[in-house]
C-alpha cells in the first residue's frame, strides 16, 4: 500500500512538472537553427512534421525551401546561433518571408549537455527559444545596416592603407632616409612630395629639402641631413609599390566616402537652419556636404559638442547603434551593450570580479579613442580622466572615461539636449569640495571637528 502511495505521488509530481513546463512555453511556434558554412540544421517542435529536424544546404534555393518548410510547420519565430558571417543570408531571407528572427550569442547556448552534434545543437536552441530563454543580438534596421557596411569596409581600407605606410617607412629606413625623424607624418604634404620626387629620380638633398611646407618646424639643413641616404634599386622598387598601393587605397576610401555621403543624404531629417549650434554650422553650404552638419540634420543633436568625439567618430557610432534609442531602455543597458560597464561577478554575497565584458564593439572603440584623446584636454572629462589615471592607471581610466562619454551620448540621444562643458577648473573645484565634505563627515563620526588652518591662525 505504501509503495502504491509513493508511486502515485511521483506520478502526480511528474504530471505537475510537465504542466508547469507547458505553462512556461512562451514561444510555442519557435524553431532553432544551427548555422554552418555548408549546411544548416533546423529543428521545429515535435509533431509539426514527420521529422522534427531537417538539414538544408547553403544555396539561396535551399534557404527559400527552408522558409517554405517552416511556414508549413506553423513557425513564426526563429533563433539561430553563429559566430561568423554565414548567418547573414539565412537571416535576411527568413526575415523577408515574415519570420521574427533572432541571432543568439554563441555563449548563451553553449551549455548543452551530452554529446555535441549539429542535431542536438539545433534542438537545444529550439528548446531554449520556446521557453523564452534567449535574447537576440542587437541589429539596426536595414537602411542603417547599409551605412554600417560602408563604414566597416572603410575601416578595412584604412587599415590596409596603414600597412602600406609601414612598408614605405621600412623602405626609407633601409635606404637610411630618416624622413620620419624630421617630419611627423610622412604621408603629409611635405613627406609625400619628397617621396614622389625620389621615385621620379631626384637625389639632390638640397632640392628635396626645398619641398618642405611652410608649417614644418625643422630647418632646411636638418631635412638635408635626413635625405642623405643609400639609394638602392631593390628598396626603391618596394617603395614604389607601397606608394602605388597607398594611392589605390586612398582612391578606394574616397569612393567609399561618396557612398556614405549618398547614404546619409537618403535619411530623413530636419532642414538646415540658423538655430543650429555653432559647432554644427561648419561649412554650412547647401551645395557642399559636411559630415558634421549632415549628422545634425539627421539626428537633431550635435554630438560633436562632446569633448573627444569628432564627426567621423559620431558617424561610426551612429552606424552601429542606429537612430532609435528605445532599443536600449536605459543608459545602463547602452553601456552594458558596449561592454564598458563593470560586470560584477557575485558569489556567496561577495563580488569576486568586476572587470568589463570581453566584447568587440566598434562603437565602444570610438568612445575609448575619444577618452584617450582627452589626456591633455582642459575640459571636465579630461580632468576626470587624469584623476583616474593617477589612481588606477591608463587602461582602467580609459574604460571609465569611455563609459562616462557613452552615458553622456545616450542622455543627449534620448533627450535631444545640448552638452556644455563646465571646464577642468570647475571639475577640480567640485572634486575638492566633495573630498572636504567626506573628511568632515568622517571627523564628525569619530567625535572630531575639522577646522581650516586660516581660522586657527586667526
Amino acid at each position: 500500500m505504501a509503495k502504491n502511495t509513493k508511486k502515485a505521488k511521483r506520478s502526480q509530481a511528474k504530471a505537475f512538472t510537465q504542466e508547469q513546463i507547458a505553462l512556461l512555453s512562451i514561444n510555442p511556434n519557435a524553431a532553432g537553427i544551427d548555422i554552418g558554412s555548408a549546411e544548416h540544421w533546423v529543428a521545429v517542435p515535435k509533431g509539426r512534421a514527420e521529422h522534427s529536424v531537417r538539414k538544408f544546404g547553403c544555396f539561396t534555393a535551399d534557404l527559400h525551401a527552408m522558409a517554405v518548410w517552416l511556414k508549413l510547420c506553423g513557425i513564426t519565430t526563429v533563433a539561430m546561433e553563429s559566430t561568423g558571417v554565414y548567418w547573414i543570408p539565412p537571416f535576411q531571407i527568413l526575415e523577408s518571408h515574415g519570420f521574427e528572427v533572432k541571432l543568439v550569442n554563441a555563449r548563451h547556448v553553449a551549455n548543452v549537455s551530452g554529446r555535441k552534434t549539429d542535431v542536438s545543437d539545433c534542438q537545444w536552441i529550439q528548446t531554449l527559444h520556446t521557453y523564452g530563454l534567449l535574447a537576440g543580438s542587437f541589429r539596426p534596421d536595414n537602411e542603417m545596416c547599409v551605412l554600417r557596411s560602408y563604414y566597416r569596409h572603410r575601416d578595412n581600407l584604412v587599415k590596409s592603407a596603414s600597412s602600406q605606410i609601414l612598408l614605405m617607412q621600412k623602405s626609407l629606413i633601409q635606404m637610411n632616409l630618416q624622413i620620419h625623424k624630421v617630419i611627423s607624418d610622412i604621408t603629409g604634404a611635405t613627406g609625400m612630395r619628397i617621396i614622389r620626387a625620389i621615385l621620379a629620380g631626384e637625389r639632390d638633398a638640397q632640392i628635396l629639402a626645398l619641398m618642405r611646407a611652410p608649417g614644418v618646424k625643422r630647418t632646411k639643413e636638418d631635412i638635408m641631413k635626413a635625405l642623405q641616404g643609400d639609394y638602392r634599386v631593390e628598396h626603391l622598387f618596394t617603395l614604389n609599390h607601397a606608394v602605388e598601393l597607398y594611392d589605390t587605397y586612398q582612391e578606394k576610401i574616397r569612393q567609399c566616402d561618396e557612398k556614405i555621403e549618398l547614404c546619409l543624404k537618403g535619411f530623413d531629417g530636419q532642414e538646415i537652419c540658423d538655430d543650429m549650434p555653432p559647432s554644427a554650422k561648419k561649412g554650412k553650404n547647401k551645395n557642399a556636404f559636411t559630415l558634421q552638419t549632415e549628422l545634425y540634420r539627421i539626428t537633431g543633436v550635435d554630438f560633436t559638442a562632446i569633448d573627444g568625439l569628432s564627426a567621423l567618430a559620431v558617424s561610426i557610432i551612429i552606424s552601429e547603434v542606429g537612430f532609435d534609442y528605445t532599443a536600449f531602455p536605459t543608459e545602463k543597458h547602452f553601456a552594458s551593450w558596449l561592454g564598458l560597464s563593470p560586470n560584477n561577478r557575485i558569489t556567496g554575497g561577495k563580488i569576486k570580479k568586476t572587470s568589463t565584458k570581453r566584447v568587440f564593439n566598434r562603437a565602444a572603440n570610438m568612445f575609448r579613442l575619444a577618452a584617450q584623446s582627452l589626456a591633455n584636454s582642459r575640459c571636465a572629462i579630461g580632468a576626470f580622466y587624469r584623476r583616474l589615471r593617477s589612481r588606477l592607471g591608463a587602461p582602467k581610466a580609459i574604460t571609465a572615461t569611455a563609459h562616462k562619454l557613452a552615458r553622456i551620448f545616450y542622455a543627449m540621444w534620448k533627450t535631444k539636449s545640448t552638452y556644455n562643458d563646465v571646464g577642468a577648473d570647475y571639475y577640480e573645484k567640485q572634486y575638492k569640495e566633495r573630498l572636504i565634505h567626506n573628511i568632515k563627515r568622517k571627523a564628525k563620526e569619530f567625535g572630531f571637528k575639522l577646522v581650516p588652518l586660516m581660522e586657527l591662525a586667526a
